[in-house]
């Protein structure tokens, strides 16, 4: 089996990006992110106190999630609900940033992340998966861009979706997230020693997947 381990701050386009890539390879996409916004979704709905060890011991007991595929394209169950698009607004972003800061959550999800690369061919992303997660993968790539490129890209999505933001407060949501995602005490997000910088700020959505790609068959030796 192969594993690819894509890291990277938020809005640096990775879940496009790998999904794509992992379409092309016929490799399984794994979005490590929407396991850590779906309990942050099942935190708010519960109105859980997150930083009460016994709150959040039953919120983790509680909250049955799964990632289920439909060939290549992911979905995830909350509790055997389908709630996909529900984790992609901005609260839930800010949810899983600080629902993910906490070493007991990160340690829950731990197994099912790695069981998943055991069983298949996978491009998984996320923000410690060449650090923490799959420290022995395959290839390991550091995707970022600009915060300004990262912004408008996140703005475009969100009023996809039909919320209200402006660019300056999609801005600051970025920059906030990179400073508590690179200085949590439990696996910050930096690059791993061994991983690939690639930085997407002037590539489009299909540059950068192929530049991944290309990646991964020149480390791997696959034919693509």
């Amino acid at each position: 089996m192969i594993s690819v381990a894509i890291d990277g701050p938020a809005g640096a386009g990775k879940s496009t990006i790998a999904k794509l890539a992992a379409k092309k390879l016929n490799f399984i996409y794994v979005d490590t992110g929407a396991l850590y916004r779906t309990l942050g979704l099942a935190g708010a709905e519960s109105k859980a106190d997150i930083h009460d060890d016994s709150q959040l011991e039953r919120l983790l007991q509680s909250s049955r999630v799964e990632l289920k595929y439909s060939g290549s394209e992911q979905r995830v169950l909350l509790n055997g609900e389908d709630v996909s698009e529900r984790i992609r607004s901005s609260e839930m972003g800010a949810a899983a940033s600080e629902i993910s800061a906490i070493p007991r959550v990160r340690e829950h999800l731990l197994d099912m992340q790695r069981d998943m690369a055991k069983s298949n061919n996978v491009i998984m992303d996320g923000r410690d998966i060449g650090t923490v997660v799959l420290p022995n993968a395959d290839v390991k790539i550091f995707l970022t861009a600009s915060p300004e490129c990262r912004a408008k890209r996140r703005l475009r999505d969100l009023e996809a979706k039909g919320e209200a933001v402006d660019y300056d407060e999609v801005l600051q949501m970025i920059i906030k997230r990179d400073y508590q995602d690179s200085h949590r005490e439990t696996a910050p997000l930096k690059p791993a020693d061994d991983s690939i910088l690639i930085d997407t700020t002037e590539l489009n959505l299909e540059q950068s997947a192929d530049k991944i790609i290309s990646v991964i068959a020149e480390r791997t030796g696959i034919k693509i």
